[in-house]
């Protein structure tokens, strides 16, 4: 389904100083970010090389209903909330057997994961089949609501269940491009809000690889595809508002030369035949869609900022 590499991704530490620096640059109006030394912004190669998710393929665009509540009770066998179309997170969490398993005291992350994992297989569907099926959207529906498409507050929405009424067309999506035109969204919503929606590793993995002396993480497994499983976050135990601001005065005092505009260069495509296939998408301004979201992605003002233009 085209989720296989980002589910491989390991536990990182949220780094919310690093995001907010971040975000306090970027420009709207422009959809990128406005440094000292010019505009920056995310591309379709950093999605696929740091995430794996498909970036080519059919658009994440369909029909948007005003009310899933009927579509939501056939496909999911769950309730909704009629006036919102939203599922509870509880619920959805329940019907996976993902509700109630706390972590143990003494217990380390990779033992409770694992005990998470066998409590999951009990309740979930062992044999293809409409029960199978059901636990998959749910599954899904978690995920692109929770995850890849996090937004603030917490009931999920329905509004990519029509894309997975078909489970065998759900690999066919560019989920990447989409989950970037999410991301931009989310950089452009109110100054007012704290934090940044979205799937975070990708920022953060973003910077360190674009901006390292804003590095504030290890390499700690260097090699591993997509990018973000090599990468662990430090923690900072400043006050958030402390980091935040140094974190700003290091991008007001960038080193111009230490910016690295092609980080990519020196790799290879061995053993991962998905960049081949992406390889026509990366450095073209396109226009992304995430329903009825559409952003561009206007690479030509980083072409510009490096005088290629």
């Amino acid at each position: 389904m085209g989720f296989r590499q980002i589910f491989r991704i390991e536990r990182m530490r949220v780094d919310p100083a690093l995001t907010q620096a971040l975000r306090s640059r970027w420009d709207t109006e422009a959809s990128a970010f406005a440094f000292p030394w010019g505009h920056m912004i995310p591309s379709l190669e950093d999605v696929r090389r740091i995430t794996g998710l498909r970036v080519y393929g059919r658009a994440v665009s369909d029909y948007t209903y005003p009310c899933y509540h009927a579509l939501a009770e056939r496909l999911l066998d769950l309730p909704v909330e009629r006036r919102s179309s939203l599922v509870p997170r509880v619920v959805l969490q329940e019907s996976l057997g993902l509700f109630e398993v706390g972590k143990n005291a003494g217990e380390s992350e990779d033992e409770y994961l694992a005990r998470l994992a066998r409590v999951s297989r009990r309740e979930l569907a062992s044999e293809p089949g409409p029960r199978a099926d059901l636990d998959l959207r749910c599954f899904l529906v978690l995920f692109l609501g929770r995850l890849l498409f996090a937004t603030r507050g917490d009931a999920v929405h329905c509004r990519f269940l029509p894309l997975l009424e078909d489970l065998g067309e759900v690999g066919g999506y560019a989920w990447g491009a989409a989950f970037l035109a999410h991301q931009f969204d989310g950089l452009g919503a109110s100054e007012r809000q704290t934090s940044t929606s979205g799937f975070y590793p990708f920022l953060q993995v973003w910077a360190y690889l674009h901006l390292p002396a804003l590095r504030r993480g290890d390499l700690t497994r260097p090699g591993l595809v997509p990018i973000a499983r090599s990468w662990d976050s430090r923690r900072d135990t400043r006050h958030l508002a402390d980091q935040l601001e140094r974190l700003q005065e290091a991008i007001d005092s960038y080193p111009y030369l230490d910016v690295v505009w092609h980080p990519y260069l020196g790799e290879g495509d061995e053993g991962q035949p998905w960049l081949v296939q992406a390889r026509p998408y990366f450095g073209r301004s396109v226009w992304l869609h995430a329903l009825n979201l559409v952003l561009p992605l206007n690479l030509f003002l980083t072409q510009r900022s490096l005088g290629l233009k």
